[in-house]
C-alpha cells in the first residue's frame, strides 16, 4: 500500500511515475523495497489516467455525505422532540401534586 502511496505522491508532485522513482520515494520512507512489487505496481498503473480514477473513485463519498448530515439533522429533531415530551409530561405529574 505505501508503494501506491509513492505512486500518488510522485503524481501530484508532477514526476512521472517510474520504477526508479518509486523505489527512490520507497526508500525515502524508509520502507524495504521488492523489486517485484515495484514493477507490478507501475504495470499496473501504465496507461491509467490518475486524476479520473481519484474523482471516480471521491464520488460515492460525497454522494453520501449529504445523506449522513439529513440522518443527523432528523436524530436531533427527533432527540429535541423527545425532551420536550419528557417535560411535559413531568410537568402534568407535578400538576397532580397541587391538584
Amino acid at each position: 500500500m505505501n508503494l501506491v502511496y509513492g505512486a500518488l505522491l510522485l503524481h501530484s508532485a508532477g514526476k512521472p511515475i517510474n520504477e526508479a522513482n518509486v523505489k527512490k520515494v520507497a526508500e525515502a520512507a524508509g520502507e524495504k523495497v521488492e523489486e517485484a512489487q515495484i514493477k507490478a505496481l507501475v504495470a499496473a498503473l501504465e496507461g491509467v489516467n490518475i486524476e479520473d480514477a481519484i474523482s471516480k473513485a471521491a464520488m460515492p463519498v460525497a454522494a453520501a455525505a449529504p445523506a449522513a448530515v439529513a440522518g443527523e439533522a432528523k436524530k436531533e429533531e427527533k432527540k429535541e422532540e423527545d425532551e420536550a415530551k419528557k417535560a411535559e409530561e413531568a410537568a402534568a405529574g407535578l400538576g397532580a401534586l397541587f391538584g
